[in-house]
Parts: C-alpha cells; structure tokens; sequence
C-alpha cells in the first residue's frame, strides 16, 4: 500500500482491488463502530455501483451491530421499474440491505411524477436521522453521487434534488453493465447534492479500474472546480480515497 496526503486527503493505494475493498471496509467500520458508541446508532448513506463490490462484501465480514444502523442511498433513477436490477436501491438489496438486519432502511425509488415530494420527504429524514458517514465513488466524470459537471454546486441549497444526466455519466452504466444500451439508461435522477456530501462528518470514497483514472488525476491535480466535482473531496475534513493501481495509474 501506498498512501499519500493531498491537501486534506489521505490517498490509499492498493496493488488489487480486494486489498483496496478490505481496507476500505474496515476503515468504515471503524466509524461506524465509534459512532454507535458513542450516538447508540449510526446513519448511513451507501454508494450503488459495481465500483463498491469489494468494499461492501467486506463491510459484511466485519464486527458491526446492524441493528444499530440505519441505511440510506445517495441517488435514484426517476423512471425506471420497481424490480428494474439497475436500480440503485435493489442493487444495494443484493450487495448488503438484504443481507443483514438493520435498524431502518430508506429508499429513493418513486414514480417519476413523485420525484420532488420524494426529495422533499428524504430531506427531512436527513435533517431527522444527521448522517455520520457516506460511502462514495467518483465517476468516469468525476461526479459525486449524481452530481455530473453540468449540475454540481458547491453551494446547492438544497440537501438532495432531482439532475440531468450527462452522457458521460449514462454511457458509465453502460461501461459497468447495468444497462445494455445507452437509451436504455434514464435521463434524470434524485441525487444528495454537493454541499451536502461536504456536511457530512466522514466519507469513504472507493475509486478501482483504469476507467477512473483521468478523473482521480483531475480530482487530485485539478482546480477544485464542477468540472470534476470529485476535486472537491480535498478540502472535506475527515474523508480517504481508496484507489487500485490501475485508478491509480496516472498519479504514481
């Protein structure tokens, strides 16, 4: 392992992505465990991307009191089906949700015409149940969650609110065969907003494979900018980035 300091950002590089899904998930745990000490629970938003394999199958090993977790999701597809696999909330079902017992679960999915009163109503839940520690990825654009370069604000007023998605971000499905097709993938989604992930006391951001390593360059080396919102994780106060050689590879 190597790891390195960027401005705020403790950088962790793994030869494999396992190693990288390990360290990740024990870190988080750490957390979590110290959280639940402390509060007698611990709120958590989940990443839903195949990027985040290794690290929740990890989580799943680890000493954690479930029943003291409350679980929640980053971002949602507005229009897709209730079974659709793709959907953020059933991919976390498979991957953890369903997997162990937790204190409450809360999901994104609504129809497309309830999405802002869906927003509204997580929101509030938010502001309820304060959120401890988030698990990230970074996309191939260098969004967070679903913030795309195009609707990232480093100042939204908004906790969670419903995007455009680029074709960059849509055509990610696709490269990480969610969906078959680029039309295939939805236009729109909910998603927690920047400024919001920046409130957050801990982040965890899990990067593997060479398709993220322009935006781990630019994430690192860049401005600080929502032309790669991920830059932005520079200035968080308690957040690590866990990256594999080959996300790794232009910044070694």
């Amino acid at each position: 392992m190597v790891t390195k300091k960027v401005v705020n950002l403790p950088v962790h590089i793994f030869d494999t992505r396992e190693q990288m899904g390990v360290a990740a998930a024990e870190d988080a745990a750490k957390i979590i465990n110290a959280v639940i000490a402390k509060n007698g629970v611990a709120n958590v938003v989940f990443a839903a991307a195949p990027s985040q394999n290794e690290m929740l199958e990890n989580l799943l090993k680890q000493d954690i009191d479930w029943s003291k977790v409350r679980g929640f999701h980053q971002d949602e597809y507005i229009g897709i089906d209730e079974k659709e696999p793709a959907g953020f909330g059933n991919f976390l079902r498979r991957a953890i949700f369903d997997r162990v017992q937790f204190k409450e679960l809360h999901y994104l999915l609504c129809s497309a015409d309830e999405a802002e009163a869906k927003c509204e109503e997580y929101a509030a839940l938010l502001k309820k149940y304060p959120i401890d520690l988030i698990l990230l990825g970074i996309g191939e654009n260098g969004h967070l969650a679903f913030n795309d370069p195009a609707v990232a604000d480093f100042a939204d007023p908004k906790m969670i609110k419903v995007v455009e998605l680029d074709d960059v971000c849509r055509q990610q499905q696709v490269n990480d065969g969610c969906f078959a097709t680029l039309n295939d993938v939805p236009k729109q989604a909910m998603s927690l907003t920047m400024s919001f992930i920046m409130s957050v006391p801990h982040a965890i951001c899990v990067v593997p494979t060479d398709r993220k390593a322009n935006a781990v360059y630019n994430a690192l080396n860049g401005p600080v900018t929502t032309a790669c919102p991920a830059s932005i994780l520079r200035q968080h106060t308690d957040a690590g980035l866990y990256l594999d050689k080959d996300s790794a590879s232009k910044i070694l």
